[in-house]
């Protein structure tokens, strides 16, 4: 069987870091380039001393050249650099966006919420926003060329909620969703961006009310009901890595604890990367770090007809470049694991 060649757009960032090593380790593929601006002519080993053994191409300035013998392309860059890639491929190349390009349906939505125009909107048709476990068998769809992976904090928060929503288990009105993330999630900037917070000694609260998120999450969680009300509060935490959401849910009349994680115990007993825990059980961001694993446990809440849902993910893995490689290997039905463990 031949490999996929693969181009990495933004290969230097965490996201893209962690792309190159799970992709060293995927039968099916081969790292045809690795792209970048400032750090051309670079060795991706001077980023990260683990790939030092990995034969591994030079990273060089991203080339139209490059396309004629390319299959896939990943593109881990900033908001905005992925749409311009968009309109230079053929529709043989399939565009794999681990950034917020192709994430809302509508272009006005993006420019609401990213303030920047969208430059690439004639290619929003030609893309769908997949999570794997929920609608990624859509992604095999042979009119779409382009494959949008959600972001971190609406992974940790999607999956839990989708099903409960679905089966119409929970009350949509009053869904308060409390996140924390390891500071790797705002990117290698994250230290100029956020100059005058500590962030290895203090937990910061930011985004309140207006966190780019938020439009994603409505987004999702509108296909399943047509009066989605929540709060989201991300928070910066003094960790590198990972993400615990606690999402706050009241019940539908005579539903349970015992209902819900059945219900979703149900809903992803196929999904190898999804695990649904014993009930009450209390979960730490370090029981997933370095798996694309999710976690989920059910908790009860000390008011009645209300439970507190956890969850936790690996923002760099399932949240990104796991959840991407994902994305892979179901356009191109390769076993689901594959890379991944």
């Amino acid at each position: 069987m031949r490999k996929l060649n693969i181009l990495i757009a933004g290969s230097t960032g965490y996201i893209g870091i962690q792309l190159i090593k799970i992709l060293t380790k995927h039968r099916y593929v081969k790292i045809k380039y690795l792209c970048g601006n400032n750090s051309v002519g670079k060795k991706i080993s001077y980023f990260d001393k683990s790939l030092i053994s990995k034969k591994l191409p030079e990273i060089t300035k991203f080339s139209k050249k490059y396309l004629k013998n390319i299959d896939v392309i990943f593109t881990a860059l900033p908001n905005g650099q992925a749409q311009d890639i968009s309109k230079k491929l053929d529709g043989k190349i399939i565009l794999i966006d681990l950034a917020a390009d192709f994430r809302l349906e509508k272009a006005s939505e993006y420019l609401k919420w990213y303030k920047q125009k969208h430059r690439a909107a004639e290619n929003i048709k030609k893309s769908i926003y997949s999570l794997p476990e929920i609608n990624g068998h859509k992604v095999k769809a042979k009119d779409k060329k382009i494959i949008s992976c959600p972001g971190c904090y609406p992974t940790s928060i999607l999956l839990p909620l989708i099903p409960l929503i679905k089966g119409k288990l929970i009350k949509t009105t009053n869904i308060i969703i409390d996140s924390k993330s390891g500071y790797s999630g705002a990117g290698r900037g994250v230290h100029k961006k956020f100059i005058k917070k500590n962030l290895y000694e203090s937990l910061s609260a930011y985004g309140v009310r207006s966190h780019r998120h938020n439009s994603e999450i409505q987004q999702a969680l509108d296909k399943y009901s047509t009066r989605i009300k929540f709060d989201f509060t991300p928070h910066l935490s003094p960790m590198f890595r990972g993400i615990l959401s606690t999402i706050y849910i009241d019940l539908q009349k005579g539903i349970n604890q015992n209902h819900v994680i059945k219900t979703l115990s149900n809903f992803y007993k196929d999904h190898y990367f999804i695990k649904i825990l014993k009930k009450n059980e209390l979960i730490s961001t370090n029981d997933v770090i370095n798996t694309n694993n999710c976690h989920i446990s059910v908790c009860k809440s000390k008011n009645e007809n209300k439970l507190i849902v956890l969850t936790a993910v690996d923002n760099l893995i399932k949240g990104g470049a796991g959840q991407a490689v994902q994305n892979l290997n179901l356009k191109f039905d390769f076993p689901i694991k594959t890379g991944l463990i």
